[in-house]
């Protein structure tokens, strides 16, 4: 009976340092992951690293004949396009570990179990009607003397 007990946790423990190994083996290349995207008229090239972080930005000699408005739209567009593929990467290096079934897109949003009616930013709340017997929006408070008193 000990022998079958001592395997059983022996086998336990190899299957969590396994799991261990693979989920360090999934951070490192999370850590690694970046990605880069270059704008459709190749003015502007743009690499993130990591959550989408923006790392390195390359401009050729024509962005500079961009209006700043335009040059500016570019590199943002340019951007979001390297961070949806560095995101597309992290997905990726997420799936092995993730039960089947879970979509890594919703869990690195944080949506994975919650229901759309429970990621729906609540309704505001409406502030209580105050009966009051003084009307204080109509005050000009801005027209205050020095000695404290209304004009």
């Amino acid at each position: 009976m000990t022998t079958d007990h001592r395997a059983q946790v022996d086998e336990l423990l190899a299957d969590y340092r396994r799991s261990r190994d693979q989920l360090a083996s999934v951070q490192r290349d999370l850590a690694k992951v970046t990605a880069s995207a270059t704008s459709p008229d190749g003015t502007v090239t743009a690499t993130v690293g990591p959550q989408g972080t923006l790392t390195d930005l390359e401009l050729t000699d024509a962005a500079y004949r961009l209006r700043p408005a335009q040059l500016a739209q570019v590199i943002v567009r340019t951007a979001q396009d390297a961070a949806a593929k560095a995101a597309e990467r992290t997905y990726r290096a997420m799936a092995p570990v993730l039960p089947a079934g879970t979509d890594p897109e919703a869990l690195v949003r944080g949506t994975a179990d919650l229901r759309p009616e429970e990621i729906a930013p609540p309704a505001p709340k409406r502030r209580p009607v105050v009966e009051d017997d003084e009307d204080f929006e109509q005050r000009d408070w801005l027209n205050v003397e020095t000695t404290g008193g209304p004009r």
